[in-house]
């Protein structure tokens, strides 16, 4: 679409500017007579075209074209909610999320969110790119390629990220325990999302979950077979830097612990709304007459569908959590896909667990605190964590 210019506009884009105009004012005409009766403050847009038509008669140098100032407007109309987790995405952007949810993308194998206007790092999946470059939960990223993301979306920031298999990519990062700013390069590579790891130490059983994907649910089953037959007592199930995923999957591996038609989340749509949708366990049987402890790992890499689980382990006296605070990304996102291939990520519910504890923003407080030591060549907060075994 060609830019629009300050002066000579053609007598066609007059006449497709008036239409576009009558055509808008029936709308808004409309819209407002439908509404008027339900809502209190009027949805008058009379400003928005002023500005609209100052900029057109004033700015003095190349212009958007009118699809993107749609499409800004429309973007800054999101971000007036002040919520990170809702975004409007334009053609691309809308392509792009839809590749990266699909469970193998290309990039550097990093979920990220915001936090304050900033871009922080929830985790680094399993034998990922940025998790051998040294990225750690919590690293707020500021540069990209020496470009500042600070004030950007997570969305736009994760476009720059984002590139082909075999390019490097420099992010400029702060870290807590750091005083000054971190520059690390990652070479980017298809991301294959991991799912299950397993493994005895001692006398503990530990399954290492690093994603609720639709693969996630078979593996599972498979490890508890594979715990059974160990015959240990002792469960520990790892889901540090487990940044979530499917909801589906969370129910189903809650299923395995917690009794048939037992609370395992609560979907809440308002702070004070009583509009609420259940969900409940299947009360899978594998388990049944099988006596163990067990202790779930978090850290604050454990997100969304992992605190969903921990927390519901809790309520109900099932497992001991230990580690660090989750992230508390315990919020619901709908993805809607909208005209002109774009698309809309909209928050419409809470996660609350099933002694109704908010979960976003707050997260999971560990019952046993254990921090990890970055100094150590030992996975220490593992090891540590295992021996809550021997004080039960």
């Amino acid at each position: 679409m060609n830019n629009i210019q300050k002066k000579n506009i053609s007598s066609k884009h007059n006449i497709t500017l008036a239409i576009i105009s009558f055509l808008l004012g029936f709308f808004i005409f409309y819209i407002f007579n439908t509404y008027k009766q339900n809502n209190t403050e009027s949805k008058d847009l009379t400003l928005f075209w002023d500005v609209w038509t100052l900029l057109e008669e004033k700015y003095p140098f190349e212009e958007p074209s009118n699809k993107d100032k749609i499409y800004g407007a429309i973007s800054g109309l999101v971000d007036s909610y002040d919520d990170d987790y809702s975004s409007f995405f334009p053609p691309i952007e809308s392509e792009f999320f839809n590749q990266t949810i699909s469970g193998e993308f290309g990039g550097i194998g990093v979920e990220i969110g915001q936090r304050s206007g900033y871009l922080v790092v929830i985790s680094p999946l399993k034998n990922s790119p940025g998790e051998k470059a040294g990225l750690l939960p919590g690293d707020i990223i500021t540069h990209v390629d020496n470009v500042e993301i600070v004030g950007m979306t997570t969305d736009e920031a994760i476009g720059l990220i984002r590139g082909d298999k075999g390019t490097d990519v420099s992010l400029t990062i702060r870290r807590l325990d750091a005083q000054d700013p971190i520059i690390i390069v990652v070479t980017r590579d298809i991301v294959v999302v991991p799912v299950i790891d397993t493994e005895i130490i001692e006398d503990s059983f530990i399954i290492s979950l690093y994603n609720f994907n639709e693969l996630s649910e078979e593996p599972f089953k498979q490890a508890l077979e594979e715990f059974i037959r160990s015959e240990k007592k002792q469960l520990l199930l790892d889901l540090r830097n487990n940044p979530g995923g499917y909801l589906t999957s969370a129910i189903d591996m809650a299923s395995y612990f917690i009794d048939q038609g037992e609370i395992v989340v609560i979907e809440q749509f308002g702070l004070e709304s009583q509009d609420e949708h259940i969900f409940r366990s299947d009360g899978y049987s594998l388990l049944d007459n099988y006596e163990f402890d067990m202790v779930v790992l978090v850290n604050q890499g454990s997100a969304s569908a992992s605190e969903i689980l921990a927390g519901a382990l809790r309520d109900y006296g099932i497992a001991t959590i230990a580690g660090e605070r989750t992230y508390g990304k315990g919020s619901v996102q709908e993805l809607i896909n909208l005209a002109q291939n774009t698309s809309l990520k909209i928050t419409i519910s809470q996660w609350l667990t099933p002694k109704r504890n908010q979960i976003s923003e707050v997260g999971i407080q560990p019952d046993q605190v254990i921090n990890d030591d970055l100094n150590s060549t030992e996975d220490t907060q593992l090891l540590n964590a295992i021996q809550l075994f021997n004080t039960e």
